[in-house]
């Protein structure tokens, strides 16, 4: 009978080695007789980190592979964040449709034709196809044209999840990643979009070394089959703030692995007092920023419009059919083109400080040298006279800055001036 030493250390199928001297233990043998084993072993060479010497690096690395945009690349995570409703699936459809037909319907650039599949999570097969069908009929597209270059899963249950949590707690890779994976190779896929994140798994959202994980299934996909991963991911609870990364819910991790993250919030009764908007038709006008976008620089925000489409489904019980929204660019009038919240907020400011000597400025026409579009013109100087002033009409007709009397420092006589009601900014 041969009886071995076990080292609880030792890995299972690299020997058994003490944790001491990293040598073979002593192994005892036919019940008595001793043996050595060797104890000095040729070494294997190290192995090493791929590294290159930078000066012998002559030639220009590739450009990054961009499919649309700054939104969508190979090889990088993408993502949308947005309140339920706001018009993020509807968004993100006409981006993926403009790189199924070669063509822009949003904006952005097209840099080549695309296969891609949309995976919805949330959604059952034909309310994935009413949506896709409105973005069709809004912008004129045929689905001949889709053949071969759209493609669509509602797998519901059935298709599993990207990473699960057994009942004894092990974390274990789930069923949608061989399935993906599978229909990635058949279909040669060149972007994927799993809407919504949270429905891409079943580990708790807020555990960042579990998300992180969940996310790896995803990386992995993308390097290994050079495509772009999009997953639209909810924001949490509270005040919308755009442009800002962190509002997405649960663990950071998720955020932390994107490469392009954007925001997509509902205007602000402020702004759509700024732009001359109705409050009642604002709900409609959704806008998108850079949120966390490290392989390029922060774009402008985008701005879209949401638009109701009839499907023409119309049937004896249900003669009115169904209407779906689909959305469309949208550009604030030509007064505040290219006039970001940031930019309007300095401009506020500098009028509510007033002037160095203590006046406050005047929407007058009289005013000279306290007149308040001139301020406009110190921050925006493309802005022609004209727009200057129509910007400042605006604030004053909407609310935002309004007249107030007060004792003018030199002549100390009451006059007149503006200043931002309660503070408010676009």
């Amino acid at each position: 009978m041969i009886e071995e030493t076990v080292n609880p250390f030792a890995p299972g199928d690299h020997g058994d080695y003490t944790a001491e001297t990293n040598k073979p233990k002593i192994r005892v043998i036919n019940g008595g007789a001793r043996q050595e084993e060797q104890t000095e072993q040729e070494e294997a060479p190290p192995i090493g980190l791929g590294e290159w010497d930078a000066g012998d690096d002559t030639e220009a690395p590739p450009p990054r592979a961009w499919l649309l945009g700054n939104i969508f690349c190979r090889m990088f995570l993408s993502s949308l964040l947005g309140d339920g409703g706001v018009g993020k699936t509807a968004a993100r459809i006409a981006q993926l449709l403009s790189l199924a037909i070669g063509r822009s319907l949003t904006g952005e650039h097209v840099f080549q034709r695309c296969r891609v599949l949309i995976v919805s999570l949330e959604d059952n097969r034909d309310e994935l196809k009413r949506r896709v069908l409105a973005a069709c009929l809004h912008h004129g597209i045929p689905l001949s044209e889709l053949k071969g270059w759209l493609f669509l899963a509602a797998p519901g249950a059935d298709g599993g999840k990207l990473m699960t949590i057994d009942r004894n707690g092990r974390l274990l890779r789930g069923e949608m990643a061989a399935k993906l994976e599978a229909t990635i190779k058949a279909r040669k896929i060149d972007i994927v979009s799993l809407d919504p994140f949270v429905k891409a798994h079943s580990v708790p959202e807020n555990d960042n070394a579990l998300i992180d994980d969940v996310v790896q299934v995803l990386t992995d996909l993308s390097a290994k089959y050079n495509i772009a991963v999009d997953v639209p991911h909810h924001m949490a609870k509270g005040a919308a703030d755009p442009g800002n990364a962190n509002k997405g819910r649960g663990a950071s991790a998720m955020k932390d692995t994107g490469r392009l993250v954007y925001t997509l919030t509902t205007m602000s009764a402020d702004e759509a007092k700024a732009f001359g908007i109705e409050d009642d038709q604002r709900r409609f006008y959704v806008r998108m920023d850079s949120a966390k976008v490290n392989i390029t620089r922060h774009g402008k925000t985008k701005w879209f419009r949401l638009i109701g489409v009839r499907l023409g489904n119309e049937t004896e019980m249900y003669p009115n059919g169904d209407e779906v929204q689909t959305v469309q660019p949208w550009n604030p009038p030509e007064t505040w083109a290219d006039l970001s919240s940031d930019l309007l907020n300095k401009i506020l400011t500098a009028i509510d400080e007033g002037l160095p000597d203590g006046n406050r400025y005047s929407d007058s026409h009289n005013a000279k040298e306290r007149v308040a579009w001139r301020v406009v013109q110190e921050h925006a100087r493309d802005k022609t006279d004209a727009q200057a002033r129509e910007i400042i009409k605006t604030w004053v007709k909407n609310g935002v800055l309004e007249h107030t009397t007060y004792t003018n420092p030199i002549t100390r006589h009451p006059v007149k001036g503006l200043k931002v009601i309660d503070a408010k900014r676009p």
